[in-house]
């Protein structure tokens, strides 16, 4: 564990190079990282992240519009989450091109994840941002590395979505050698929890399932009383949606459903290739239900994403309530 001041340089630092006044990551979404929010965190100190995906398909934006509307919303600066998986080319090329118009708009920081990120990196380096990558593993953080990111989002065993299997400590352990910035992503509820994770050396912290409950957030009210009702118990890993685990509410859908994909799929998410195909087939159909379910009465029962800090969120409360509860302790 780093001493007192030594931790405070290290988020000190993250916050000066990001231009942010706290520590905290807005992590990208989908389907829940509605423009409101993602201006609301950056506007209450921290940085919201734009999930493309999510702003375009799901809240209708063309990419460009969507972040000048954010833009409207709030002047302090956001980030935009780059899913790098190598599927199609169409995606891909459509990935190239939010950065390109992301740059464009001057956007200086982004979250690459599931792929190889030399290229954005070295794309983005030249217009003076900076780059992170999510990680689970010290194999996949050396992978990032060698690719030229400048810090890892270290996704651990208590995260929503895209969910580690190591706790939040022994990540920190295995990574800090790299003298990278180090971002602790999975679990974070209550402000002490932040204080913890600084405490233990990490950077900062990045929280998704805390901002699905808000007012900013406009995911439908079934699924934020889900979230205000779940235990850490209900919070289950599925390879079903994507093909990698994700950590969603035990629904009676996902009881109904199975964890875990069936033979013939485990058997094609094998293969260097077979493996893509399937979890772009998982993906799509994820990401159409969710869309098709969205603003419904009794919608997100299918697949709701969510962190085991669901056992420290028992009400919905305004963005900058709950960063100003965050500040007051970073204070101290």
């Amino acid at each position: 564990m780093m001493q007192t001041g030594e931790s405070q340089k290290a988020f000190n630092t993250f916050c000066n190079n990001l231009d942010i006044a706290l520590p905290i990551i807005g992590g990208a979404m989908y389907p829940c990282s509605n423009p409101e929010l993602v201006a609301a965190i950056s506007e209450a100190g921290g940085i919201g992240i734009v999930q493309p995906l999510s702003l375009t398909y799901v809240h209708g934006y063309d990419f460009r519009e969507g972040l000048r509307y954010i833009r409207s919303l709030t002047s302090k600066p956001i980030g935009v989450n780059l899913l790098i998986e190598k599927s199609s080319q169409r995606y891909l090329d459509r990935i190239k091109a939010w950065l390109d118009i992301s740059l464009e708009e001057g956007v200086s920081f982004f979250i690459t994840a599931l792929g190889n990120p030399k290229y954005y990196a070295e794309k983005i380096h030249t217009h003076g941002g900076l780059v992170y990558h999510n990680t689970t593993t010290r194999k996949w953080a050396e992978k990032a590395l060698d690719g030229g990111v400048d810090g890892l989002i270290c996704v651990n065993d208590r995260a929503g979505g895209h969910a580690g299997t190591e706790a939040a400590t022994k990540l920190y352990e295995d990574l800090v050698d790299f003298g990278k910035p180090l971002i602790c992503a999975g679990g974070i509820a209550f402000p002490r929890d932040v204080a913890r994770m600084l405490d233990l050396g990490y950077s900062g912290i990045q929280m998704g399932t805390r901002f699905i409950a808000t007012q900013e957030c406009n995911a439908h009210s079934d699924y934020k009383q889900a979230i205000l009702d779940a235990g850490e118990n209900q919070i289950v890993l599925t390879d079903k949606l994507s093909g990698v685990p994700v950590s969603v509410i035990e629904t009676d859908h996902i009881k109904k459903m199975g964890l875990n994909a069936g033979p013939f799929a485990r058997w094609l998410l094998q293969g260097s290739k077979t493996k893509k195909y399937l979890r772009m087939f998982y993906s799509l159909r994820s990401f159409r239900t969710l869309k098709n379910d969205r603003g419904k009465a009794g919608n997100y029962q299918h697949f709701l994403q969510a962190g085991k800090s669901v056992s420290g969120i028992n009400q919905v409360l305004p963005v900058d309530e709950i960063m100003e509860s965050y500040r007051q302790v970073l204070t101290l």
